[in-house]
């Protein structure tokens, strides 16, 4: 399909995604990794969630929360990594009007919502480590249901309105989006309207939602360590210095990345296409294949409920 960079005054129907324009023959071979990846994410979400159906002991609000969190991996990677795939296999780059402005809501939903059951679960650490006797009168499967309409709601109703205005522009010609996504100020910037409101929303909102969130997930995990040093029983500190260390790096990972995505799209003609439109497909794909390893195999419960489902010729 030709490539329409030249205005005018049709309105555009559908969209033109891209991928590595200056690497085009490396596509077929960055797609195994991203491939393998893909499944691993997929996989071992998906196995998480069924050993926590399944198994009745894990009925409790930690591994609710984690199956929160496996869900939100899941709709984001099948939202983004699919599309981005068949663009490498078979140039399948068009993406229709509505279709794009669908994955456009999704992203700026389920990324927010992530970045709230994170701090939520670090919620969840704070009191099990710091009050531990309180810890069954305040994590409740009530707390967690009050938590997850707080997260969703939270997303939906101050994010939304980014992927409406972007809807609601004028695409009068130029379709050709320097992405692999529908993200909002790829798209926006194809308009023939000004996109300052569009811009500050997205820019204020977001601040707003993960600097919030980041901000008392460091607190928490701040008021974890200095618990922590006190403990006096032998190999109590460095178990829990290990389960929560590797809970704050993969956060701080998942925050890194995103900030990064951020500042390249806002710095765009300071950094290479190519690496921008890579740092938004593992943005979306190594956080969703870590999430269950980390939070989920390596605690003993979950390795017992697998286990057990393994015995029963699961």
């Amino acid at each position: 399909m030709k490539l329409s960079s030249n205005y005018s005054a049709a309105p555009v129907s559908e969209f033109l995604l891209i991928c590595f324009p200056n690497y085009q023959s490396w596509q077929h071979w960055l797609s195994l990794p991203l491939s393998l990846l893909f499944l691993l994410a997929m996989g071992a979400n998906t196995t998480l969630l069924i050993v926590i159906w399944l198994e009745a002991s894990l009925h409790e609000p930690m591994y609710y929360l984690l199956s929160l969190l496996s869900l939100l991996d899941i709709v984001l990677c099948l939202t983004v990594i699919p599309k981005v795939l068949a663009i490498f296999w078979f140039d399948l780059r068009p993406i229709s009007f509505s279709a794009c402005f669908l994955q456009m809501f999704i992203m700026n939903s389920f990324l927010p919502m992530e970045s709230c059951t994170f701090m939520v679960m670090a919620y969840d650490r704070y009191v099990a480590i710091c009050h531990p006797l309180r810890y069954p009168s305040i994590i409740t499967n009530h707390f967690v249901a009050k938590a997850s309409v707080f997260i969703v709601s939270r997303s939906v109703l101050l994010l939304s309105p980014v992927p409406i205005l972007s809807a609601h522009l004028h695409y009068c010609g130029k379709n050709v989006i320097e992405n692999s996504i529908c993200a909002n100020l790829s798209v926006s910037r194809l308009s023939c309207d000004n996109i300052t409101l569009n811009r500050i929303y997205q820019f204020v909102a977001g601040w707003i939602l993960f600097g919030s969130d980041f901000f008392l997930i460091f607190l928490s995990y701040t008021f974890i360590l200095r618990a922590v040093l006190k403990f006096k029983a032998e190999g109590a500190a460095t178990k829990a210095l290990s389960t929560c260390g590797s809970h704050f790096i993969l956060i701080l990972f998942f925050s890194t990345i995103l900030l990064v995505v951020v500042l390249t799209n806002v710095s765009r003609k300071r950094v290479p296409m190519d690496i921008l439109i890579l740092l938004n497909v593992l943005h979306h794909l190594i956080p969703p294949a870590l999430n269950p390893i980390v939070y989920g195999f390596r605690t003993k419960e979950l390795k017992q409920g697998f286990q057990k489902l393994l015995q029963r010729g699961f």
